[in-house]
Order: structure tokens, then sequence, then C-alpha cells
């Protein structure tokens, strides 16, 4: 099968990747759409030392698994858990001790012909949700996991810092709040998208300091946590949600002084996500720049790492 496959830093499209077997309790899942994101971005600058078939945002059409799923449209949460750990059995199978993560940790993804996960992982897409839309459940998911870690009140003053794919998912999430939410950036028409919600935005020069209760960051670079950080009052909370493929300094006394809550967010619930997008209450269509076939998903990467660019998907064939 065709696949774009990631290996001491350089990518390459396959053509004779095997199709994966399921093992017992797996699903083999004929990849639809999926999406690249900037976790796939960094695993190419050496993120983490990942070799195999990069994605983790994808929807597909299951083949082989439990008959009630077998030709439906589905999405997958990306942590194979093992089910045993002490994570596992508390109910924290993100942080399996031995788990597998689709794209990025010992399971190969889907920029893919086929991929397999665990059938519990898989959700069914409603028809009201396009393939395209269903594409975005996974980072939308994960854009909803700060709400179940911070409770967000609507008189708090909430800042995002990033204006691109996440940062945009993200602001629409927190702006169901009614928290008093600002969205900063440098890209006046991504800022765009979220002013037509009614979402206030500017660029990141017009943060006031030491003025916000919460501020996230979605940008991936260290200026970016700065702003962040030099935004929050004291006892705030800032929230991280962007990887770095470099070493992160900052003035570590700072965080003492001020009591600041400093907390890492990754993976969040599907079905949350899938029922966003089935009612319309956070718009995904406007973040999709560009649609390239699975062979050519070398230039696809090439479009994705170009500076603002936002959602670029990979279609595979029928």
């Amino acid at each position: 099968m065709k696949a774009i496959w990631l290996e001491n830093q350089q990518l390459q499209l396959r053509t004779d990747a095997p199709i994966p077997e399921p093992q017992p309790g797996e699903a083999l899942v004929r990849v639809v759409c999926a999406g690249i994101c900037n976790t796939d971005l960094e695993l190419l600058k050496g993120y983490y030392p990942y070799t195999g078939i990069l994605g983790h945002e994808f929807v597909g059409i299951v083949e082989q698994g439990s008959e009630e799923l077998i030709g439906q449209r589905v999405v997958g949460e990306i942590n194979a858990a093992c089910g045993e750990c002490r994570f596992c059995v508390t109910g924290q199978p993100t942080h399996c001790e031995n788990r597998s993560v689709l794209g990025i940790v010992n399971r190969n993804g889907a920029f893919a012909e086929y991929l397999t996960l665990p059938i519990k992982n898989l959700h069914l897409v409603p028809e009201s949700i396009t393939t395209e839309k269903a594409t975005f459940t996974e980072p939308l998911a994960a854009a909803l996991e700060i709400q179940q870690q911070v409770q967000v009140r609507p008189d708090d003053r909430v800042l995002v810092v990033g204006d691109g794919k996440l940062g945009q998912l993200v602001a629409q999430t927190l702006a169901l709040t009614g928290c008093d939410l600002l969205v900063v950036g440098r890209h006046q028409e991504k800022l765009a998208n979220l002013a037509k919600r009614g979402i206030k935005t500017n660029f990141v020069e017009a943060v006031t300091e030491r003025a916000y209760d919460l501020s996230v960051e979605c940008t991936g670079n260290p200026e970016g946590f700065a702003i962040a950080l030099r935004a929050l009052r004291p006892r705030g909370t800032l929230v991280l949600k962007s990887t770095y493929s470099g070493q992160l300094t900052f003035d570590a006394s700072s965080l003492v002084v001020d009591e600041i809550t400093l907390i890492g967010s990754r993976c969040g619930s599907f079905p949350p996500a899938l029922n966003l997008l089935a009612t319309g209450q956070v718009d995904v269509e406007p973040l999709i720049q560009a649609r390239y076939p699975l062979g050519e998903g070398l230039a696809a990467f090439d479009h994705a790492q170009k500076r603002g660019v936002l959602k670029v998907l990979l279609e595979m064939p029928t």
C-alpha cells in the first residue's frame, strides 16, 4: 500500500508498505481522509525519535472488526492502551505506561491506505458531519480537554496565544463558556476567521501583562510561551497545548513568586467533539486550506510547513 514514511527526519512516499494485520480486539480501517497537524511537523523536526508511518487525524471505513462497525465511517482515539497498568485501571488510558500512539509512538499512522486501532478506540461519525469536517475530531477533542482540566467561568479573563490550527479550535471551544476571551496572533486573515464568530482578536503586541486569569499557549515556540506567561496575574493558570522540538527555557522564579499553575494538556474525549461538529457550534471549514491525494503527500508536507498555512488534508484513493 502507499504510505508516508518517516525515518531519520526524512519523509518518503512508499508504495510497498504492507497492509497492517489487526491484532485481537483491533479493527482494520481503510483511511479516507487525514489531516497534517503540528505534531507531524514537529516529529519531522525531531521532537520524538519516531520511525514509521505518520498521521493521527483521520476518518476511515472499517473493513475488519466488530460486525456493527464494518462498513461504517469512524474516527479513532490515538492512544492504544494496555488496560492493565496503574493508569489504565484508574481510568487514565491516555497515560498508559505501555501504550502505542497512532503515528507517534510504536504504531503506524494514518497517512496510508490502511491502519489498525483497538475497536474500543473507534467512534461512529454522524451522517450530518462531512468526512472533511470529521477529520478535525481529534484536535477538537484536544482543545476541549482544557475544560476538563480547568474550570473556565464567565467572569474569567482568558487569553489564547496563537492563531494557527490548534489556536483556532481552542478559541472556538473556550468562547462557548462565555468567558472574557481574547485571541492574539500575527496573521490578520486568521484572526478574521475568529472575529467573524464574535471572538475578540488582536495582534500579540496588544497583550496586557499580568491581566489574565488563564492563558493558553498554542504557538509551539518560546516567544509564545513568554507572552502567555507574562499575561498572567498572580495565581493564574498557564495551559500548554503545544509540543516543542527544541528545549524551552524560562524564568522559573516567576512561577514561584506569582504562584502560577502550569498545566500540560494533550488528548481529549471524542464524543463531545463530534457533538460540536454535528451541531455546528464549531466551524472548521475555514481552516481547510489545501487538499492533496496521498500520492502527492510529500508536496502536501511542503505546503503544510509554509508559514501561516492552516490545515492541509490528504485524501486517499477510493
